[in-house]
């Protein structure tokens, strides 16, 4: 299995958020991992970032941010060139969507924790 670097975006070290359990699934599945929130913190050796970091080599950015609270990081997220964006239910754009197309970014609407389970990551 190929590893994939991903960034976790709407990152949380509250145990019932999605953006938490794909952290530690994510590390499970042996996926190195970056995360950025709305605060400074770390969750179980990851450092979750907060504002815009330059991560290198990012192959995978996990969305966990509501549509509106993703357009600050429109030329964020396409300036790290990640293979793929990937909108978990909830973070649908449309707009995000074409520009990721327009830059050669693959985009997938899906669960980033059924994609792990299924073996489809």
């Amino acid at each position: 299995m190929k590893t994939k670097k991903t960034l976790v975006m709407g990152a949380s070290t509250e145990p019932g958020r999605y953006s938490y359990k794909a952290v530690k699934m994510l590390q499970r599945f042996g996926h190195p991992v970056v995360a950025l929130g709305k605060k400074e913190d770390n969750l179980d050796g990851i450092k979750i970032e907060k504002g815009q970091v330059p991560f290198d080599d990012v192959d995978t950015v996990t969305l966990y941010l509501n549509p509106m609270n993703q357009k600050q990081y429109y030329d964020y997220i396409v300036g790290l060139k990640p293979e793929r964006v990937i909108f978990n239910p909830g973070t649908e754009n449309p707009d995000l969507y074409k520009l990721l197309k327009d830059n050669n970014i693959d985009i997938e609407v899906g669960c980033t924790l059924v994609m792990l389970s299924i073996n489809q990551y």
